[in-house]
């Protein structure tokens, strides 16, 4: 690996951590004392995620990526629908089994309903849902279905489910969308992306249909939860945030507890990938032994990455953010509680890695013509206001998650009729990028924290949630931004307004 690389990754991931550690530090010496023993364990969990991150990125850049990029070149040139369908589904769902931000909130899901929705479950259904969809999403790119008719189809699906789950459910499907769309699946599956519509003849389709298919997989990670919501029995699952942080004084103690079972379970998730790459390698890739290796170097660092980082998260730093959550919201005045969700997502989302690279890839596309700052701008207020929102329905009951979702979302495939087509895609895709491993940890435990602490809130209903709204948001942001870029190249008489 080469040290520019790991440079590169570390700016990035440090960009994406610190902001939030800053955060706490300060929360800890005025309004909300977190003790010597979880906060220096606060510290390590931190170091191990910065740490962690940056090798697992590392690795995702020169093992994951690869082998998607690989995988959907192959696939095209099979010119065998049935070859592209199947391996969808194959690929879908062992990709979607080893992200960390999924089995982050399966964990969180199991400890909340005390394993009456076991974290297996929620794993394997939202898996199931991405195969599928992203086998579609494919199908798609091959035949040239357009994606706002595909997304339109499938929301109205979601609809039709979300009338017969109840909150517990909806909730969880939706945060599902946005974590199981994290730092290792929208690589592979962009990069999947690309290399099966790389091989288009039409260069301006191609461009297009690069993206989406983050979106069309995420979609599936929704239909599956509301499946199950569907035929399970929901009036025996009650939700509690029960208090599972470590009383030891030991600062390491609890980071090393957790390194057996977090390393075999990364071990099994990530084992199908390699097998997956084996196989093809000697079936249809036939690579140069240096090429060979610098892959199977990329897993292995994928491997390392992603326990460190899981060891932080589950070591210390969540357990923060549910102290912190509980912290504010206990105290008399209620505004600080939201006022520090509105800070928290305008920090988080202008530090995750995947939206900086979002938005240097938006100011290419539009040839400089909307600027990377404005667009930052405009995702890190809405994001904001989404943890703010999700706050607010915590504090007022009343208040019912599709309440912002069912409007949200009509708003934004109604856009998807009007806005440039590869605004679209973008938009879309961005959903799962904005709900990155820091809204995935850190700002969910600090939800669930303060359900548990407001009176009246139930912490499986409330405390979930978030993580869709956050995914929300760049749906309408970045596709009302596309709609500018099209009056202002037609004003500027440009021909191409991204049709």
């Amino acid at each position: 690996m080469s040290l520019n690389l790991l440079f590169e990754k570390l700016t990035e991931v440090l960009y994406a951590v610190l902001p939030i550690t800053i955060l706490v530090l300060i929360l800890n010496f005025t309004v909300t004392p977190l003790g010597w023993p979880l906060f220096l364990r606060f510290l390590v969990g931190a170091l191990l995620i910065i740490v962690g991150l940056t090798i697992f990125l590392s690795g995702v850049d020169i093992g994951v990526t690869p082998i998607g990029n690989l995988m959907g070149a192959t696939l095209t040139k099979s010119n065998k629908i049935w070859i592209v369908a199947v391996a969808g589904l194959v690929l879908g769902f062992f990709i979607s089994v080893a992200e960390p931000d999924l089995h982050i909130l399966a964990d969180q899901v199991n400890a909340v309903t005390s394993g009456m929705i076991s974290k297996y479950s929620i794993v394997m259904v939202v898996s199931a849902g991405i195969a599928v969809m992203l086998s579609i999403g494919l199908i798609r790119i091959v035949y040239n279905i357009p994606l706002y008719k595909i997304l339109t189809l499938f929301y109205l699906l979601i609809l039709l489910l979300g009338l017969f789950n109840s909150p517990v459910f909806l909730a969880i499907a939706f945060d599902a969308s946005g974590a199981t769309t994290g730092a290792l699946t929208v690589p592979f599956i962009l990069a999947l992306a690309i290399g099966v519509s790389a091989l288009k003849k039409d260069s301006k389709a191609s461009e297009k249909d690069s993206f989406g298919l983050v979106a069309i997989a995420s979609i599936g990670a929704i239909l599956g939860v509301l499946v199950m919501g569907a035929l399970a029995k929901t009036d025996g699952i009650n939700g509690a945030l029960e208090s599972h942080i470590s009383e030891s004084t030991s600062i390491i103690a609890p980071f090393l507890q957790k390194l057996p079972r977090i390393s075999g379970e990364v071990f099994l998730a990530l084992l199908p990938l390699l097998l997956i790459f084996l196989v093809s390698q000697y079936v249809a890739f036939h690579l140069s032994g240096k090429e060979f290796q610098r892959i199977i170097k990329g897993l292995v660092y994928t491997f390392l990455g992603l326990v460190l980082f899981l060891i932080g998260v589950n070591g210390g730093f969540m357990d923060v953010g549910t102290v912190v959550g509980r912290s504010v919201a206990s105290l008399d005045n209620k505004g600080f509680v939201i006022i520090i969700g509105f800070v928290l997502g305008l920090v988080t989302v202008l530090a995750e890695p995947a939206v900086y690279v979002l938005t240097h890839q938006i100011e290419d596309v539009t040839s400089g013509y909307i600027r990377r700052k404005a667009v930052l701008v405009a995702l890190s207020i809405g994001i904001g206001f989404a943890v703010a929102l999700s706050i607010l329905r915590i504090l007022v009951p009343q208040i019912q998650l599709w309440h912002y979702l069912l409007p949200g979302y009509i708003i934004a495939i109604v856009l998807s009729y009007f806005a440039p087509k590869l605004f679209v895609g973008i938009a879309f895709d961005a959903g799962g990028v904005a709900s990155g491993p820091m809204t995935a940890t850190f700002i969910l435990a600090f939800t669930q924290g303060a359900a548990d602490a407001i009176e009246g809130a139930n912490v499986l209903v409330e405390g979930f949630g978030m993580i869709s709204m956050v995914a929300l948001t760049p749906l309408i942001a970045l596709q009302v931004l596309g709609l500018i870029f099209k009056l202002k190249s037609r004003k500027g008489g440009l021909a191409q307004d991204g049709e």
